[in-house]
């Protein structure tokens, strides 16, 4: 499987932008999906994950209640919607996946259990 992240951009502190990963076939529907970011001269962290339905969420308390990740398996795709941005924000953002499909606990927020990474999409936030 391969995962093109894409949405990113230059926006103002406060302003929002949607990231969408879009997987290259319908296996994408089994594989439980994150999104990281790593910035400048920083380890990659963990941002958000989701469940192969949808139905298990979790995020970092950084970006929890500002962002929000979703799928629409029919399109292959994982989005991440982030409001209220902020300067800490600004980052490379990855979106990857995990072709086990487990639901998203513990594990999720370590990226060396993921088989499949897209390219990464940069996010710059102005204040």
């Amino acid at each position: 499987v391969q995962l093109q992240a894409s949405g990113g951009g230059l926006v103002q502190a406060g302003d929002s932008l949607r990231l969408s990963c879009a997987a290259s076939r319908r296996a994408f529907g089994g594989i439980t999906t994150s999104w990281f970011r790593q910035a400048p001269g920083k380890e990659r962290e963990f941002v958000a994950a989701i469940s192969w339905n949808g139905g298990i969420t979790d995020y970092a308390d950084s970006v929890k209640g500002r962002f929000t990740i979703s799928r629409d398996n029919a399109e292959n795709t994982v989005y991440l919607q982030m409001d209220s941005l902020e300067p800490e924000d600004t980052a490379v953002y990855y979106c990857a996946g995990d072709r086990l499909g487990r639901p998203p606990t513990y594990w999720a927020r370590d990226p060396a259990e993921y088989n499949y990474w897209g390219q990464g999409t940069l996010v710059t936030v102005s204040s």
